[in-house]
């Protein structure tokens, strides 16, 4: 869920993200993960930007992965092959503090083949930064700080003195996009009352990443309700006799699927 969130905030506030990460709000466009290959590696948290000379390549991790380092490898040859003139920017940047050292990883080496890209540790970062950039507000309580409510404190503060010259529907929504962005990474660093006390709870739900959130978790609880459902059929449907065939075709779950109910049934 948190690197969906960073992910929306990156899609939804490219100025801010590329004066974050490259030191100018270069004007960037969202770059497809199809467009590079028929079959991109998963990553739900894949952000690619681009400009007419540069490809921007970040990864939001909430936690360790060991398989970053050949990601982002596997990335820049695919980019170098679409875009072979095009410079690239490749940042992994974390999230949630940890002992690991998989988040000071920066390479991935085999044999002869060696490729280097960036990290950016987040709890390393000063608050400041992230404070007077409205897109970044939502990463500024898990910066380098001793005091994540203060931070809060203070963002909720700049969310409310966010003044933009756009239409006042606009700029509501843009206020309760990054407050209900802010509230959810705090959940990293601070627990949900500390949080509600400070961010408006109101603000938050009118969010579009509020209402996001609600509808997958409405999605996979009907998903989950179905899945359930079909395997107590299965289960049922094994008690009385019936073939593996059978109930697989009845399920439309796998033969695999089935005989696993059945060890199961037999375990009991």
């Amino acid at each position: 869920m948190y690197d969906n969130i960073c992910k929306f905030i990156a899609e939804n506030f490219k100025d801010d993200l590329a004066t974050w990460l490259l030191g100018s709000p270069i004007k960037l466009t969202e770059l497809s993960p199809t467009e590079l290959s028929s079959e991109p590696i998963r990553a739900d948290s894949l952000i690619l930007l681009q400009s007419d000379d540069l490809v921007l390549h970040t990864e939001f991790q909430t936690d360790p992965d060991e398989d970053i380092p050949f990601r982002m490898l596997d990335y820049r040859v695919r980019v170098y092959r679409r875009f072979p003139n095009k410079e690239m920017r490749q940042i992994v940047i974390y999230l949630r503090k940890t002992s690991s050292q998989l988040v000071s990883e920066n390479t991935f080496r085999l044999n002869n083949t060696y490729h280097q890209f960036e990290v950016i540790r987040l709890w390393e970062q000063p608050t400041e930064r992230f404070l007077s950039i409205p897109g970044l507000l939502p990463f500024a309580v898990l910066s380098q700080t001793n005091d994540p409510t203060m931070v809060l404190t203070q963002v909720a503060k700049a969310v409310e003195a966010i003044s933009v010259g756009v239409a006042r529907r606009r700029h509501r929504q843009l206020q309760r996009n990054i407050a209900a962005a802010s509230g959810i990474l705090a959940g990293l660093v601070l627990n949900k009352d500390v949080i509600s006390k400070i961010l408006r709870s109101e603000i938050m739900r009118e969010s579009v990443i509020y209402q996001q959130i609600l509808e997958e978790g409405e999605a996979k609880g009907k998903a989950e309700g179905k899945a359930e459902t079909t395997r107590k059929l299965a289960l049922n449907l094994l008690r009385i006799g019936m073939s593996l065939e059978q109930i697989a075709q009845v399920t439309e779950l796998s033969i695999e699927q089935v005989q696993l109910l059945q060890e199961e049934i037999q375990k009991s």
